[in-house]
Parts: structure tokens; C-alpha cells; sequence
């Protein structure tokens, strides 16, 4: 609640957030180069984008612009900040000499520039990893779209692209993963449409004698609604044991396996697996594994983005954990692919002398002829 004495058209101002660690970090910076211009050579690979307030880029790049003046000059007349501020200002039309006067103030240490630019850059990366894993969490969970697998793995490749190039940035470093907690999957109601499509694809694939032949690509993990992977990881032991298949033979599987409740009994879980006879099985699995891996890819962002927030994450542990959980969409995405492109089956190739078999090496023409003298 805001102060009661506060004037009421003051009260937005309580909602402005305060700023990050990583803005004092640009002040520091760019006051230890307003105070000795040279130390922008020891900063190493920096760049103006890599500033997330506006004002500081248009300083920045002034600085990386305009020559300093010599050092002697520097010392005794104002002439670096006066350059800086009349090349930044068209840029930046707030930016004045006192809030430059104040950047030198704020500078802890100029010695300590290349320690801020590295800070700098590890808030860029923060926040270049945010923007691509919002544009993936978009994409992902978006229907709409006319080709929505194809626009969320280009949405996943553009973060995997940012994710190499940032991480070239950053000097190697063995780091633990993020100790955020990734975010649930979301919980499917029974009545659910992709529940349903789920239980036609079961009762479909225990309706055919070699069901894994038409979904050799799926997992259990695979499908939203966790019974149902369950049910599948039955299906499919039933089929390494070379026992015949059916809704019976799986019900008893699923027994063993602990499935069979007060709250699901045999009754309801051999419904389930009944009346698949003439589905389209090839079809319905290709639709639950193409939405695994949508639901994977709005997940990998919805990580990435847990990750990003958590300040307490270092820039070492983001590229570790978005490149692991880049890595688990990696995975359904090559099965996605599997499923929609199947292996085209090898030509045979035109039949060509046979290969000599292992034997005793022939003798040469020379040696034949004085064996016969």
C-alpha cells in the first residue's frame, strides 16, 4: 500500500522496478572510460548492443567512435566528455554533462574496466537467451500458426545459434546446471482432445499383431496424459517378449505393472485398449509425437526462461543449462523427423565381379613357367 501521504498521481511510480546489478556495472564501465580513455583497450571483445540501457550504448559507442585526446590534454581540459556527449546526445536526447559527471562518480575503480565490461556482457547473454526463449515459448504454444513444428524448431534454432555464439565469448568453465526448478508439464484433463486422439492410438496399436513396426519412433514419454505412456511401455513389453498382443494380453501386463487401481480397475482400462480395429495407426502416432515435440519445445523455452530469471545463476550455469535442455528437444525432434521422413530404402546396386576369396595367393606367370621346365 502506497504511503499516505504520497500525492495520487505519484503512485505509478512505486510500479517502476528497480534497476539490476548489471546497470550499475554499465555505469562503473563507462565512468572508468570517461576517466581514462585508454583502458578500453584491455575490455576485450565488447559491443555497443551489448548495453541494455539506451543511453549507455549511445556513450559506448562514442567511445569506441572518436579518438581520445592524449593523455596530457585529457588531464587538464574536459575535451573527452564535451566529444563523447555531443557525438551521443543525437542518439540519447536526455543524456547531459552532469549524468556523465555522474557516471565518473560512480565508478568504484577505472583499473577494474575489464572485471565491468565482463559483467556486461554476461547480462547481454542473460537477456539475448530471454529473447529467444519467449520467442520459442510463443511459437510453440501458438496453433495458429499455418506450419507450427516448423516455425517452433527454427524458433529453437535461433536460440541454439545465440547459445554458440555466446558462448564463444566466454572463456571455458566447468560449471554445475541451474538449481532452478524447471517448470511442471502442464496436466491434462481426461476429457482433454489430445487425450482422447492418445487412447485411439492405444487401442489401435493392441488391435495389431506387430504394433511396433507402426510406431517405432514413439516413446512413452511421448504421450501428455502419464496413464497412457504407461500403458504404451506395457504394449511395448508385451512386444519384446514375442507374446501375442492384444487388449486382453496388455490389460495383464498392466496389471503386473501396477496399473490396475480401486480407482481403475480391469473394466476401464481394457476400454481403453478396445475398438482400434480399422484406425489409421501410422497417422496417430505421427500426431502424438508431433505434439511431444511441440510440448518439449514450449517446455525447453519455459526452462530457459526460468533459468534467465533466476539472478542467482551465473552466465556459465545459462549456457550449461540451456544447452542440456536444448539437447532433450533434440532428441523427440529427431524422432519427429524419423516419423515424417522416413528412410528412403537403399537401391540395389548393379551386381560387379565378385570379390576373390581367401585363399592361397596364385602364382605369378614367371614362377609357372619354370615350375613346367
Amino acid at each position: 500500500m502506497p504511503p499516505p501521504n504520497l500525492p495520487e498521481a505519484d503512485f505509478d511510480l512505486l510500479d517502476i522496478p528497480p534497476a539490476p546489478a548489471v546497470h550499475y556495472a554499465e555505469q562503473a564501465l563507462l565512468g572508468a572510460l570517461l576517466l581514462e580513455p585508454d583502458r578500453i583497450k584491455t575490455l576485450g571483445t565488447l559491443h555497443p548492443a551489448d548495453f541494455a540501457n539506451a543511453g549507455h550504448l549511445a556513450v559506448f559507442d562514442a567511445m569506441i567512435t572518436l579518438t581520445p585526446p592524449p593523455p596530457e590534454v585529457h588531464a587538464s581540459k574536459p575535451v573527452w566528455l564535451t566529444a563523447v556527449l555531443e557525438h551521443a546526445r543525437p542518439a540519447a536526447r536526455g543524456l547531459t554533462a552532469a549524468y556523465l559527471h555522474q557516471l565518473v562518480s560512480t565508478c568504484p575503480d577505472p583499473t577494474h574496466a575489464p572485471a565491468y565490461a565482463a559483467i556486461v556482457r554476461a547480462g547481454h547473454a542473460r537477456r539475448t537467451l530471454t529473447a529467444h526463449a519467449e520467442q520459442l515459448v510463443h511459437t510453440a504454444g501458438d496453433p495458429m500458426l499455418e506450419d507450427q513444428p516448423s516455425a517452433a524448431l527454427t524458433a529453437a534454432d535461433k536460440l541454439a545459434d545465440a547459445l554458440e555464439h555466446l558462448a564463444g565469448r566466454f572463456p571455458a568453465h566447468s560449471s554445475t546446471l541451474p538449481r532452478t526448478p524447471a517448470p511442471a508439464h502442464p496436466v491434462r484433463d481426461p476429457d482433454h482432445e489430445d487425450v482422447q486422439d492418445e487412447r485411439l492410438l492405444l487401442a489401435a496399436l493392441s488391435a495389431r499383431p506387430r504394433p511396433t513396426e507402426a510406431a517405432r519412433w514413439l516413446q512413452p514419454g511421448d504421450f501428455l496424459y502419464p496413464l497412457h505412456g504407461r500403458l504404451f511401455g506395457c504394449l511395448l513389453n508385451v512386444a519384446r517378449r514375442g507374446d501375442p498382443i492384444d487388449p486382453v494380453t496388455v490389460l495383464w501386463e498392466a496389471q503386473h505393472q501396477g496399473l490396475i487401481t480401486p480407482a481403475l480397475p480391469p473394466a476401464d482400462l481394457l476400454g481403453i485398449l478396445n475398438d482400434g480395429h480399422g484406425v489409421a495407426t501410422e497417422h496417430w502416432a505421427e500426431v502424438v509425437v508431433r505434439r511431444s515435440m511441440l510440448a518439449r519445445a514450449h517446455t525447453t523455452g519455459l526452462t530457459v526462461l526460468a533459468y534467465t530469471q533466476d539472478d542467482t545463476n551465473t552466465v556459465h550455469q545459462l549456457l550449461a543449462g540451456t544447452r542440456r535442455t536444448l539437447a532433450d528437444l533434440a532428441a523427440v525432434r529427431a524422432r519427429w523427423h524419423r516419423a515424417t521422413h522416413p528412410t528412403l530404402p537403399r537401391t540395389t546396386q548393379s551386381a560387379g565381379p565378385a570379390p576373390p576369396r581367401a585363399g592361397p595367393v596364385p602364382p605369378r606367370p614367371a614362377a609357372t613357367a619354370r615350375a613346367a621346365r
